[in-house]
């Protein structure tokens, strides 16, 4: 009995850490990001979107989504598209193989990482922010 206990007790503090951790809708942390008109450095084939950050397998994972275009009609669908935001090279090229688009053309994936680190930094700080956080423009 003790045994079970010794094994079950880190895996209950674990909680959303834990690499056997399912997360749901209501652990997703979220922030607005926008393109500055000055701004050179932007990864994205948009302007705005959504960060996002969830626990997963014990690890952070950041996600970008793109926003709802304005002049789409509230009654037509929309299925946004999201890409891995890391500096992990398989994931960031392989993870993203069907949205890729999302991403502005780059020469290089070491390019590509370049440009997409301080996103993956602000969105492994927007993780450690309580589940279901929605962070406002420019907060972290």
């Amino acid at each position: 009995m003790m045994a079970e206990v010794a094994v079950a007790v880190p895996l209950v503090l674990a909680g959303e850490q834990g690499p056997f951790h399912i997360p749901s809708a209501r652990e997703v942390r979220i922030q607005a990001i926008s393109r500055e008109d000055n701004e050179t450095a932007w990864p994205f084939s948009v302007d705005d979107g959504l960060l996002t950050c969830v626990w997963s397998g014990g690890r952070k994972v950041v996600m970008f989504f793109e926003k709802r275009p304005k002049d789409l009609a509230e009654s037509e669908p929309f299925h946004p598209r999201g890409v891995i935001v890391t500096t992990d090279p398989l994931q960031l090229t392989l993870g993203n193989m069907a949205n890729r688009a999302l991403f502005k053309p780059a020469a290089s994936v070491e390019e590509r990482m370049r440009l997409v680190a301080p996103f993956a930094a602000l969105g492994e700080r927007l993780c450690d922010q309580p589940a279901g956080a929605h962070v406002g423009h420019g907060e972290l």
